[in-house]
């Protein structure tokens, strides 16, 4: 059985997100709806995106995921539907996917052409779930769209090297539940320019030059618990699950002392950079 997920910026006050999982039913019966996140920010492709490439993988092979973020049909706004890593997508081509595609060669795109049909001004309650309920009946992307290779991106909020990769310059792509800082900058980029070179990881005033694989490795449980969060630093950075690289406080709460983007001073797109010291370098 499929099994069909939702991302939206619709929040949960309002009856969009019921109104789809209602469609949902109507068209294809019984089969199970996660919810992946309906509190993306509005319009915030960007945060849609990170959140889609993050949770996926979780899924079994064949799972539809549905995201209506910025899904307003317009010339500038088409709609598609993508089968990338035994995936489906479905969504409006406004650069959501490029993280996906940035890795992975998708193996079938088609430009949704079936809006004719139907008159909508709520494209992923009359567009999107009826894609979706083709694709769960076993149907094959052609017959809902044409056909197309290439995708908008997302270029504007990728990592940069400079100084002859002396310097990753990087910028925050999500702050979590948690106040974590998300930076576009993943593993797998930056063992390809670090070279086992000491480094220092430098976010406004904050400095941080070690980089974590989970948040207890900051804390020395050999010492006394009023002294645990300042050994190795109230501030950490980390390989988050998703390999992205993260700044974090460890243990705090946003609602009362704050989260590291708020005693680090950051928000969406604020730049965190990587200085690597050349002296370092491995042979």
């Amino acid at each position: 059985m499929a099994i069909i997920t939702l991302t939206t910026d619709f929040g949960l006050k309002d009856h969009f997100v019921g109104a789809v999982k209602g469609a949902i039913l109507s068209e294809i019966g019984s089969v199970p709806i996660i919810d992946i996140s309906h509190q993306v920010a509005p319009f915030h492709i960007h945060e849609a995106a990170y959140i889609i490439q993050s949770s996926y993988k979780s899924f079994p092979n064949e799972t539809i995921h549905i995201i209506g973020v910025d899904s307003e049909l317009s010339p500038e706004n088409r709609h598609i539907a993508m089968y990338l890593d035994n995936h489906y997508f479905i969504c409006a081509d406004n650069g959501i996917l490029s993280l996906l595609t940035n890795e992975i060669k998708p193996e079938k795109i088609v430009e949704i052409n079936i809006h004719g049909r139907f008159t909508s001004n709520f494209p992923v309650l009359d567009v999107f779930v009826k894609v979706a309920a083709h694709i769960a009946r076993g149907g094959t992307l052609e017959v809902v769209g044409r056909t197309i290779t290439e995708l908008k991106e997302m270029t504007e909020l990728r990592p940069v090297v400079l100084n002859n990769d002396s310097q990753i310059i990087g910028n925050v792509i999500y702050i979590d539940n948690y106040g974590n800082v998300i930076t576009n900058i993943t593993k797998k980029f930056f063992e390809k320019v670090a070279h086992g070179r000491a480094f220092n990881i430098t976010a406004r005033t904050t400095k941080i030059g070690k980089i974590f694989n989970k948040y207890s490795e900051a804390i020395d449980f050999e010492i006394p618990a009023n002294q645990q969060r300042e050994e190795g630093g109230k501030k950490l950075a980390i390989w988050n699950t998703a390999g992205y690289l993260e700044l974090a406080v460890y243990k705090s709460n946003p609602l009362t002392v704050g989260g590291a983007s708020t005693l680090f001073g950051l928000d969406f797109r604020d730049s965190v950079s990587i200085e690597f010291k050349p002296e370092e370098i491995k042979p």
